[in-house]
């Protein structure tokens, strides 16, 4: 394990993962696929506003999905040895962004110039 996956950042990881996966499961998806379960409520008048319902909660379980996935990636790093090594210039990332952000899979500098998330 590197020295940036410390053990704090593992267990703060961990916990987003947790809460991510309930979100998940709380606004209806399953976190180990892509389905939805989404039950908007029946006998709305307005069928757009079930329409714009839906959309609003497959928006939301779309983004949960994403950050679990950013967070299931940067376990993953750590089991490789691979944790706070930026993915594009291969240096550190810097600390204070690992605190910020401890899926980071760039530094600030690359982050900057645009070279992905």
């Amino acid at each position: 394990m590197s020295e940036a996956a410390t053990p704090e950042r593992r267990a703060a990881l961990v916990t987003q993962r947790e809460n991510l996966r309930k979100e998940i499961v709380d606004q209806g998806g399953d976190p180990d696929t892509e389905d939805a379960s989404i039950d908007v409520e029946r006998g709305f008048a307005d069928s757009a506003h079930s329409t714009e319902e839906r959309a609003r909660a497959l928006s939301v379980l779309k983004a949960l999905r994403s950050n679990l996935g950013w967070v299931d990636r940067a376990l993953r790093k750590m089991d490789l040895g691979t944790y706070g090594t930026c993915e594009s210039c291969r240096r550190p990332i810097a600390d204070e962004r690992l605190d910020a952000l401890p899926w980071a899979v760039l530094c600030v500098t690359c982050k900057a110039k645009g070279d992905g998330r």
